[in-house]
């Protein structure tokens, strides 16, 4: 599965042998080379594997889908957040597809709140690593701890009681990585273990028609050898880029899931872990692309979702998911070619459903409760002096993507917008009010604040003065920029309204050094 790229689209115990296991891998890794093969041969001892419950999640590119774009889903429902990677190649730092840090992501997507939005709702999240594009945290970084640090950070941040771990190309064929990955989770379900609390994992693999590649036959070992409590493997029925034949995308996902059910029943038994008693089927999940796939000539159509489903129903699987709710609508008649993949859109003309709803039908179990308890956020009042962005009036102007606070909660607007309903207007449907809800104001959140410079770093603002474009100015501490010629435009409207008003707020700069009063002079 790709990430986005800008302009494109109960716990289980683990054995004293098992844990041994694990410190012998990380050994393994810093003494030789030549143990990797020995180390993959060894058998964990046996151990049952407890089947959870059976869920949706639907992948939810984060990074290429605006504040406003947070897909709406029900109680009982699961959102998977992707993806997290390292910042760069060599960067043992989490990111969300390497655009933006945790805190960025806080600040930039307000990400934290909307997280708290959909567990108001009865929903939850469960966060990916990896993805197809960009450096996986346990390839960036150089030891286990350091793998198990990253994860950790996140994991607490978002209060995760899941991880997605998504495998594909170097991040899948780095062996060594995937021994760091493996020591880094199974020291984190330990520390879990210790806290009373649970740490479910699931890995997410590339599948070819015939099941699993080696490359993913040798991460599910890796996991197991080295103590994880793996609660399933999540295969990705997508881009097979090979003759089709005559058959379906549906059918030959069901030939591919089919295939890894067989290849896990061999590996466990190998590996002397025991199934669950509904068999390897329990903890198998299947995500298809949906529409357009990234080969031109394969599409996973709505009758394809229902074949799948209705297999996947009969034999009980752990896990449907599907890439992604970003692309879970009709392309709209403006995009001119559907062969190419939109992250925005499926390719197909989806007749009004939603592969959501048709692949989540039955799927009616959650993944694994946050590692801590999430409560509901304690009402905040509406005040200026400590709202995380401005309070919401009638009188003002709001251009798209601005964010505001309303009866201790935080709205994006999807337009322009100024002198309409109030944003919590219980009367308007989602297409006829201009906000969007984003989520509860929080106890922890900086009060808002427009940047400002020292007295004097550029000449006061006067209404009487013309101003022209590139004209700087400051008013109450906040810079400004004209964009046009204006006069007796108050600049703070530009805190609100980027399109129509004269003035953008001015980013300071540690160098910023006075300015001189703008040679214009007032009009008569």
């Amino acid at each position: 599965m790709r990430v986005a790229t800008r302009g494109r689209h109960a716990g289980k115990r683990l054995s004293p042998w098992r844990v041994g296991t694990a410190v012998a891998v990380v050994a393994a890794i810093v003494a030789a080379p030549f143990v990797v093969g020995a180390v993959l041969g060894r058998q964990a001892a046996a151990e049952a594997t407890v089947a959870g419950p059976r869920w949706f999640g639907g992948y939810f590119d984060v990074p290429a889908a605006a504040v406003s774009d947070t897909p709406t889903v029900g109680e009982d429902a699961a959102i998977v957040l992707a993806f997290v990677v390292a910042e760069a190649e060599d960067v043992c730092e989490p990111s969300w597809g390497t655009f933006y840090s945790l805190d960025e992501a806080e600040r930039e997507l307000d990400l934290d709140r909307r997280v708290a939005r959909l567990r108001q709702g009865g929903a939850d999240v469960v966060v990916s690593f990896g993805g197809a594009i960009n450096t996986e945290l346990a390839s960036a970084c150089e030891t286990s701890g350091e793998v198990a640090a990253a994860y950790r950070d996140v994991i607490d941040r978002y209060g995760v009681g899941t991880i997605d771990l998504d495998l594909e190309y170097a991040n899948l064929s780095d062996e060594a990585a995937g021994f760091r990955r493996a020591a880094a989770v199974a020291q984190l379900q330990r520390e879990r273990e210790r806290a009373g609390e649970t740490l479910e994992v699931w890995l997410t693999l590339p599948v070819a028609m015939d099941g699993l590649t080696d490359e993913g036959l040798t991460v599910v070992r890796q996991m197991l050898a080295s103590g994880v409590d793996l609660t399933g493997v999540n295969v990705m029925t997508m881009n097979y880029n090979t003759d089709l034949g005559d058959r379906s995308m549906g059918e030959i996902a069901i030939d591919a899931v089919t295939a890894t059910r067989g290849q896990l029943t061999t590996l466990y038994d190998r590996m002397d872990v025991d199934l669950p008693p509904e068999g390897a089927w329990a903890i198998l999940g299947v995500t298809p692309m949906i529409g357009q796939n990234d080969i031109a000539g394969e599409v996973f159509t709505l009758r394809d979702a229902e074949l799948l489903h209705d297999f996947a129903s009969d034999n009980a699987l752990g896990r449907m998911s599907m890439w992604s709710l970003n692309r879970d609508r009709t392309c709209g008649p403006n995009y001119p070619n559907v062969q190419i993949v939109s992250d925005s859109c499926s390719g197909i003309d989806q007749q009004g459903e939603s592969f959501a709803a048709i692949l989540s039908e039955g799927f009616d179990g959650m993944p694994a409760a946050p590692a801590a308890p999430t409560s509901a956020p304690t009402p905040v009042p509406d005040d200026p002096e400590t709202s995380p962005y401005p309070i919401w009036s009638p009188d003002t102007a709001y251009s798209t993507g601005v964010r505001v606070v309303w009866h201790g909660n935080v709205y994006s607007a999807k337009w322009w917008t100024l002198g309409d309903a109030e944003p919590d207007d219980p009367t308007l449907e989602g297409d006829e009010t201009p906000w969007t809800l984003v989520g509860p104001v929080m106890a922890n959140d900086a009060p808002y604040a427009p940047p400002t410079v020292p007295d004097g770093t550029y000449p006061a603002w006067k209404p009487e003065t013309v101003y022209t474009a590139g004209d700087r100015v400051q008013l109450e501490g906040t810079p400004y920029v004209a964009k046009w010629w204006t006069q007796g435009d108050d600049p703070a409207l530009g805190l609100t309204d980027h399109d129509r008003s004269p003035w953008r707020v001015l980013t300071p700069t540690p160098t910023a050094t006075p300015a001189p009063t703008p040679t214009s002079t007032p009009a008569s």
